[in-house]
């Protein structure tokens, strides 16, 4: 029975071989070869790729060490033109003597020109000086025209204002005396009142444009139906002194102020002369105000009462009131009593012809040694 055992144990191998561990394992390990394969191949490629783009990168670096290896070519060149170039302008300067004698006359020439400088300064503040004096002198001149010619209180007023302004800017004691006169001829000015030539001009304007409402001293006669003519028949006596009458009535008034002057009446042209007379004589007090002739001015308004007085009737409101303003005109001055600039002007001038002489003396002994400087 063991014989017959042993068989079937050496058969139970036959049974188990298709089954064994190794066979089915061989495709395994052709999988896995595979794979390791396609890995390296891969880590082949990477390798490759890096090694190409490392070329690529150390070629762009050599491109750009040799552009830069160019550039610093050129720079070199460019210096050692520049080097040249100041070697030629350091052998064109002069030596260190000539550069000492040189800027020795530099710092002397500076020296003189700053002198020159603060006299120049000084001439020209003295001129600038005399010139504002000299505008004083000019601004007292006109003031004393201003008075004399126009009789114009503000505006002389203003000129010796800018005249004391200018003698105070000055700042010296010499103008003690011309400031002190142009103080009492400002008192002066101030203390004198302007008359108002405007308004007196306006004023009698307003009188001439009210001259052709005026009625004449006695109205002409009309006749009312009361003449003789109506009471005498025709061929009668008296009827022809009834018409001559009538014709002369209109030229005869009887007056009972006997003791009073007997003027004519006036007829129809005899009054347009008389406005016309009296619009000029306004007009002509007109030009007197404006002008500041007082006689005038008084002869002009004269006239026109008297026009008003015996030409025109006095019960009649506008004559009455036209008659009290031309009174009332009459009264208004147009001149004033102006102060005298002579004393003043001449003031101003004694101090200017003092400034002068100081200033020539002032500048003479100034002039030697400027003289024994320039004479080596």
């Amino acid at each position: 029975m063991s014989e017959t055992a042993l068989p079937k144990d050496q058969d139970q191998p036959a049974i188990d071989t298709p089954v064994e561990t190794p066979a089915a394992k061989a495709p395994r390990r052709g999988n896995g070869l595979a794979i390791v394969a396609l890995l390296l191949g891969a880590a082949g490629v990477a390798v490759g790729g890096w090694g190409v783009w490392q070329v690529r990168h150390l070629q762009a670096n050599n491109q750009q060490q040799s552009t830069q290896v160019q550039a610093l070519n050129d720079q070199a060149q460019a210096l050692k033109l520049n080097e040249q170039r100041l070697s030629e302008r350091l052998a064109q300067l002069p030596a260190a003597q000539e550069l000492e004698e040189r800027r020795r006359q530099v710092a002397q020439l500076q020296g003189d020109q700053q002198r020159l400088n603060q006299r120049l300064e000084t001439v020209l503040g003295a001129s600038r000086k005399d010139w504002r004096l000299a505008e004083a002198e000019h601004l007292l001149r006109l003031a004393s025209l201003r008075l004399s010619a126009l009789q114009d209180i503000s505006s002389a007023q203003a000129l010796v204002q800018g005249a004391d302004e200018i003698l105070r800017e000055q700042n010296d004691p010499g103008s003690f005396a011309a400031r002190e006169q142009l103080a009492k001829t400002l008192a002066a000015l101030r203390s004198t009142e302007q008359p108002d030539r405007t308004g007196l001009f306006l004023q009698l304007g307003a009188l001439r444009d009210q001259v052709l409402q005026l009625t004449e001293l006695a109205p002409e006669y009309k006749d009312r139906g009361e003449s003789l003519l109506g009471l005498t028949a025709d061929g009668d006596g008296a009827s022809r002194w009834a018409q001559w009458w009538d014709q002369i009535s209109r030229y005869i008034r009887i007056d009972f102020n006997a003791d009073e002057n007997v003027r004519p009446l006036l007829a129809g042209q005899s009054l347009v002369q008389v406005r016309l007379a009296l619009s000029l004589a306004l007009e002509q007090a007109q030009w007197a105000a404006l002008n500041g002739q007082a006689p005038v001015y008084t002869q002009a308004l004269a006239q026109a009462r008297d026009v008003l007085k015996n030409n025109f009737n006095q019960d009649n409101p506008q004559s009455k009131v036209m008659l009290e303003r031309v009174v009332e005109l009459a009264e208004q001055p147009v001149t004033v009593v102006t102060p005298d600039l002579t004393g003043t002007l001449s003031s101003v001038q004694a101090y200017l012809e003092r400034r002068n002489l100081n200033a020539e003396e002032s500048v003479k002994p100034l002039a030697k040694p400027d003289g024994q400087e320039t004479a080596p």
